[in-house]
């Protein structure tokens, strides 16, 4: 297959897994983000990366966005979210993050495959994608792609998502927020 056949199928995959996604629990983490004094996300490898670019959007839109673990991450207090990207739910510093989080008073948000795992467990919202795990035995969708990939990638359109109702919600565009973009580069 030639690597636009490959690509073309890859979006196909993705224009799939809207309607799987339940809409009530995404604008319910809209509004949580909305309501919230400050915002943590984590996630690790490429969902940590999906994560990042999560932040970074909210930064530009003015919110008080962290990555977990980076160095100027502030602390987290009663009444902040800490949203969790893991695909499986099960992965350790995520679930030990999740059960500090919890001790503080945070609420948590989950983007995962897998509601019933230990951070779909601790969370406090849930938002379901769909996709497979690493190794793809677990998840109710099949895919072309390697390992975490599908969920990465709707993870990341579904943070895009969100930005725009963030937007919507708070009268912003392109040019406003480009007035919190980066001009050191």
């Amino acid at each position: 297959m030639k690597t636009t056949e490959y690509l073309a199928e890859v979006i196909e995959e993705l224009k799939q897994t809207v309607h799987l996604i339940n809409d009530a629990e995404a604008e319910k983490l809209v509004q949580q983000i909305l309501a919230s004094k400050k915002i943590f996300v984590a996630g690790a490898g490429r969902s940590g990366l999906m994560g990042k670019a999560f932040v970074m959007r909210m930064m530009h839109m003015g919110m008080d966005a962290y990555v977990v673990g980076e160095t100027v991450t502030a602390n987290l207090e009663k009444g902040d979210l800490l949203i969790l990207g893991s695909g499986s739910g099960e992965t350790k510093t995520l679930v030990a993050i999740a059960e500090k989080a919890k001790s503080l008073g945070g609420t948590i948000a989950a983007i995962t495959i897998s509601p019933a795992s230990t951070i779909g467990q601790l969370a406090d919202i849930i938002v379901k994608l769909p996709g497979v795990t690493k190794d793809q035995s677990d998840g109710d969708y099949r895919t072309i792609q390697p390992m975490g990939s599908l969920f990465e990638q709707a993870m990341l359109l579904l943070y895009d998502a969100i930005i725009l109702r963030f937007m919507e919600e708070r009268n912003l565009d392109s040019n406003k927020m480009y007035g919190k973009h980066a001009n050191l580069e």
